[in-house]
């Protein structure tokens, strides 16, 4: 955007109070929109679910705690997306964990509402994408075998 090439991007934050310090307007909060979306998903093959499921099952189990973490622990998180994403600006840390606290869910259960809205926007350009189940495409037995566990209860101290 910076050099002309582009008029608008989405972006998340940090890079928001990134490119306002370069003098662009943050146009709209796409996380305010309701608009369903594959926010927390893991993604793979069918194949690699069913002959690698431990592994799926423990990076779900990961990615569950990751956005724990973030919910509950906004220092330490800032301090992570900080030395990772190489941003030193006080203020757009904090929006970002602020944002990302919002916006994941405590039971990361996948959207097919979310990929629903994936294949609509697919549609135009791939016309296998229009007739296509969006639960054809969502797995919701590793959430659901977390939740059952109480292992996201007990994440949260419920």
């Amino acid at each position: 955007m910076s050099r002309g090439f582009l008029q608008f991007t989405i972006m998340p934050e940090p890079f928001v109070q990134e490119a306002e310090k370069l003098g662009f307007r943050d146009l709209l909060d796409t996380g305010t929109l309701g608009i369903p979306f594959h926010w927390n998903a893991v993604l793979t093959r069918e194949s690699i679910t069913r002959s690698r499921r431990g592994m799926i099952a423990n990076v779900v189990r990961a990615n569950t705690e990751a956005i724990h973490f973030i919910k509950m622990n906004r220092e330490d998180s800032k301090a992570i997306f900080s030395k990772y994403l190489n941003l030193k600006d006080p203020e757009g840390l904090e929006r970002a964990v602020r944002a990302y606290a919002k916006i994941l869910p405590e039971v990361p259960t996948p959207s097919p509402e979310g990929v629903k809205t994936m294949l609509d926007d697919l549609a135009p350009r791939n016309p296998k994408a229009q007739g296509a189940d969006p639960r054809q495409y969502v797995d919701l037995s590793f959430v659901h075998e977390l939740e059952s566990s109480g292992f996201i209860k007990r994440l949260y101290g419920k």
